[in-house]
């Protein structure tokens, strides 16, 4: 795929490209804008045309146009360079060679979905019953319906499949674009059909709602070439923009719920498409915006999702919150039919996840009792441990000691492990290490390959990759360029120092991870152990 990437380079310049996503500005022979992660509060986005290379100093990322949509869209390198090869006229399939076979299947299970969803739309449009359903019991409007594509799959066995035929599609094609059930028939039958679109505007799937009495409630595409479960986000196609513009994003439990949302005007709202929330959906995300509102129900269920986010969100720098305040509607979708302008006001005032959980514990127990007590500092205490700033640690331990009138130091106990073994917790929080890692690794490189004498102290492993160099060269343009030898050899010792402490403590938080996964294990334990004690003596 190199042919194809150098393909896409000579008709795309990087300027138009980072350029539809924010507003760039000469600056001698670069050009300079904001961030796009809302990072910095002067401009710090770097592009160089020359080189076609873009640097962040503000989030400490960069690289070349690939990089760009991919940090900027939250999406694979893949589906990167599919995006691109389509706005360059590109057609990649002359530039695969192993990934042919799989790359035409591709193509033609999106050929197959794409007609499939014609077909829907045209079959909702001719059925009153249905249109009743969809226009008005469900109060959706005629450009809500056309926007999400929403369709209806005719309740007769083998209608789509027979029409897809005219049209040329094997059953095989059929079947890797997740149409068919086990016997060959369709699998949607008298079903509204909700299109699962890409962040390049594709369908890869769909959610079919049964309309009438029967199981499943919802029937959703099956993994296929095309739809990962895991990696999908219903609606971030049509919300980017709004998350952009508003710097949060809204996480609902149903697809309905979404489509309901953007009709009510709060479009920066998104569902996980019927499977829990995955470490993938929250990276993606990350890329967008770190303030991620839930509007999780306040069942068991949605206490243990919403748990499960603070765990897996604790080391992302994101911000949890959970909006809670229906008005007595069961979801965002009833509250929204109800009145629209109480669920703007329920996004706005969200309450953060670790509160809103505590609150909900602390409903649920007896806080009078030694068992409540102890049941509720068990389950607090786990909760604060997924945090990994330490002030708001210490916020929470004394919120909780305070409402069980306790010490903090007692609560602090509970951390303490009966094992004969010291038990070490990693304390800082791993992403922003690995950004202040990363930014001086940066630094040093960019003046130890550009910066002639005040370089010559630095002895890092060169890079091979031509990118990374371009992306090196415009760092040291841009920050080291004009500072005096003196100056800059200082600030480069100081680097050092800073790089060699910051490397050593990633890798005591390193073994401290490895140290958690042989708990029961006192010989390995003891072998970590001692790795640690050395290089925090070293």
């Amino acid at each position: 795929m190199e042919d194809a990437k150098e393909e896409i380079k000579t008709r795309l310049s990087i300027e138009d490209v980072v350029g539809q996503y924010i507003e760039l500005k000469r600056a001698g022979r670069t050009l300079k804008g904001r961030s796009p992660w809302g990072v910095d509060k002067t401009p710090s986005f770097m592009v160089s045309p020359e080189k076609g290379i873009w640097h962040d100093f503000s989030a400490n990322k960069g690289g070349d146009v690939f990089s760009f949509v991919m940090e900027v869209e939250g999406i694979s390198f893949r589906e990167a360079l599919e995006k691109l090869a389509a706005q360059a006229g590109v057609e990649l399939q002359k530039y695969s060679v192993g990934d042919k076979k799989i790359a035409q299947k591709k193509a033609r299970a999106k050929e197959v979905l794409e007609l499939a969803t014609k077909y829907y739309q045209v079959a909702l449009m001719k059925n009153k019953s249905v249109c009743e359903y969809v226009f008005y019991k469900r109060n959706m409007s005629r450009a809500t319906v056309k926007e999400f594509r929403i369709g209806y799959s005719p309740s007769v066995g083998r209608a789509l499949k027979a029409f897809l035929e005219k049209k040329g599609f094997s059953k095989n094609e059929m079947k890797d674009a997740g149409l068919l059930n086990q016997y060959d028939g369709d699998l949607f039958r008298g079903r509204m059909m909700v299109p699962f679109i890409d962040t390049n505007g594709q369908v890869i799937g769909y959610t079919g709602r049964i309309l009438g009495d029967g199981e499943p409630k919802y029937l959703n595409t099956p993994e296929t070439l095309l739809f990962n479960k895991s990696r999908f986000i219903f609606g971030l196609y049509h919300a980017k923009e709004a998350i952009r513009r508003n710097n949060y994003i809204v996480i609902v439990e149903g697809n309905m719920d979404v489509i309901s949302s953007h009709q009510a005007g709060v479009r920066q709202t998104v569902a996980t498409s019927g499977t829990a929330m995955t470490e993938q959906h929250l990276k993606i995300i990350s890329h967008l915006t770190n303030d991620v509102r839930l509007a999780y129900d306040g069942d068991d269920a949605g206490v243990s999702a919403t748990e499960r986010a603070i765990n897996i969100a604790g080391n992302m720098g994101i911000n949890l919150s959970v909006i809670s305040d229906y008005h007595g509607a069961k979801d965002p979708d009833e509250l929204i039919q109800k009145d629209p302008e109480l669920w703007k006001k329920a996004v706005e005032s969200c309450k953060p996840a670790v509160d809103w959980l505590l609150d909900k514990y602390e409903e649920k127990l007896d806080l009078l009792s030694a068992r409540g007590k102890k049941e509720y500092s068990d389950i607090a205490m786990k909760l604060i441990s997924y945090l990994s700033d330490p002030v708001v640690r210490k916020h929470y331990e004394q919120n909780v000691a305070k409402r069980l009138d306790v010490s903090v130091e007692d609560l602090q106990q509970k951390k303490i492990s009966t094992s004969t073994v010291k038990r070490l917790k990693p304390i800082k929080n791993k992403e922003s290490q690995a950004k202040r890692v990363k930014f001086l690794e940066d630094s040093l490189m960019a003046i130890m390959i550009f910066g002639g004498e005040a370089g010559r102290e630095i002895n890092l492993e060169l890079p091979n990759d031509e990118v990374r160099i371009e992306e090196l060269s415009l760092i040291y343009d841009t920050k080291y360029k004009n500072q005096p030898t003196g100056e800059l050899k200082k600030d480069v010792k100081d680097m050092l120092k800073q790089y060699q402490q910051e490397t050593k403590s990633a890798k005591i938080a390193e073994l401290t991870e490895e140290l958690e996964k042989y708990e029961d294990d006192d010989e390995k334990s003891k072998d970590i152990l001692r790795e640690i004690q050395k290089l925090q003596k070293g």
